[in-house]
């Protein structure tokens, strides 16, 4: 299974749990809205820290294979320049 997926689930799942817990809880009025607004701004909070981490990986993931990529193709460029100056040894 997908991690970004494991990791929605997991974050929708506290959310709608925190605002349940909250809604049945025998608190006022003022003190549940204070309260679903404390939980939102700790689940807005949380979602942007996983964004960014989600974010991080996927640049880390990018620039890894970007290096790969520019390695073979070095690896590439240097056989076809052997080749080629073996080339024109044998023929010299």
């Amino acid at each position: 299974m997908n991690t970004a997926k494991i990791l929605l689930g997991f974050v929708a799942g506290a959310a709608i749990g925190g605002i349940l817990g909250v809604l049945f809880a025998p608190d006022k009025g003022t003190e549940t809205r204070r309260k679903l607004a404390e939980k939102s701004s700790d689940l807005s909070d949380t979602l942007r820290d996983k964004f960014g981490d989600f974010v991080d990986g996927v640049k880390d993931n990018f620039t890894s294979a970007k290096n790969r990529a520019e390695d073979l193709a070095d690896k590439g460029t240097s056989a076809f320049n052997k080749m080629k100056s073996d080339k024109g040894n044998a023929m010299a």
